[in-house]
């Protein structure tokens, strides 16, 4: 067997993987801020390694320019835009592609030293290794979005939107478990059913943070800026009048709308439930902690999303709205490891069976 790896290393590979995790919840905020001041389009060409330096003169800010003029965004809705509005919207679309860039670098670097040094073995290594597979998705995945837009209805795909969004939940998520399964050490359980409610609590929050990018990607926040009820109803009558039916569950604004407002009751009635079951589980200090924070963050987080719907999407609130739901989503996380007892990990870098 391999030597034991040094508790100082894992200490190091847990700091860097949760600095990653900062990175990725500041992605996920620009990028959100990018889609509301739609600023997504405004950069018509993949370009992974040139496209890293922007544009430096007058003339290359016009050679950029006019490549944007020949998208169907700028023919339909922007052909009065002037370069200096171009730049205010190329800014955010280059900063979340920097980003991105940056956050492969922060990923990557470090991954390797601490794999030659041998810190990283066994399981632990294959699981940052598809992570980091999962991050060359994500990248391929965000151009195949982008290039959705560029073709004759100047807006992305709302499946590609969905997909990036929630494979960036997934890599944010699948580095933090294992930050916390570095740094976490051995507690008690909890029953079984507890931990199997927080798992799939998790998973009910992420689906919402899906149905929350297919609202946004046909800009269904836009309709229906009424609560609790929906311009007067419960359930609007349009919710299915799209043949075949399950095309509302995607492009009908009244159908998607009213699928998150139902998610979001099951994830703030779950939040209620776990901090519930953890007091009266007697849960140690951790486990308690950690439910406080669950169930306060998920009370924000619906305050924010119907704050955000009866001010019709302002961007702040939006922008909150978003950086809410990875919150939520971390402290369902943080319950979930912290009820299932702990450490993930042995000195041996090797998944605890």
């Amino acid at each position: 067997m391999p030597s034991k790896t040094p508790p100082d290393s894992r200490r190091a590979i847990a700091a860097w993987l949760f600095a990653c995790c900062a990175l990725v919840f500041a992605m996920v905020v620009v990028g959100g801020i990018t889609r509301l001041t739609h600023s997504g389009l405004s950069i018509v060409e993949w370009q992974p390694v040139i496209g890293a330096v922007p544009p430096l003169d007058d003339a290359q800010w016009q050679a950029e320019f006019d490549k944007y003029k020949l998208s169907p965004e700028y023919r339909q809705r922007n052909f009065d835009m002037t370069l200096d509005g171009f730049k205010g919207i190329f800014w955010w679309e280059y900063g979340h592609r920097l980003l991105g860039r940056a956050i492969g670098a922060a990923f990557f670097l470090p991954f390797a030293y601490f794999l030659v040094r041998g810190a990283i073995r066994g399981a632990l290594a294959w699981r940052l290794a598809g992570i980091f597979l999962l991050g060359g998705l994500q990248g391929a995945v965000g151009w195949l979005m982008v290039a959705s837009g560029l073709v004759d209805d100047p807006r992305v795909s709302s499946i590609r939107l969905a997909a990036h969004l929630g494979i960036a939940f997934l890599i944010f998520g699948a580095m933090l478990w294992v930050a916390l399964g570095l740094t976490t050490g051995t507690g008690p359980r909890a029953s079984q059913r507890l931990v199997r409610f927080s798992r799939l609590f998790a998973a009910v929050v992420l689906v919402q943070v899906i149905s929350g990018a297919l609202v946004a990607g046909i800009r269904a926040g836009l309709a229906y800026n009424t609560f609790p009820l929906m311009n007067g109803q419960w359930i609007p009558d349009e919710v299915m009048i799209i043949d075949p039916w399950w095309k509302n569950f995607i492009f009908n604004m009244a159908t998607v709308q009213l699928d998150h407002r139902i998610i979001a009751m099951l994830v703030a009635f779950g939040a209620l439930a776990l901090w519930w079951g953890a007091r009266r589980a007697d849960a140690a200090p951790r486990q308690r902690a950690w439910s406080h924070a669950l169930l306060a963050a998920a009370a924000l987080q619906v305050c924010a999303g119907i704050a955000t719907l009866l001010a019709k999407v302002p961007i702040p609130l939006a922008a909150i709205h978003q950086a809410g739901a990875l919150v939520v989503f971390t402290c369902a996380l943080g319950l979930a490891h912290a009820l299932q007892g702990g450490s993930d990990y042995n000195g041996k870098g090797a998944a605890v069976e």
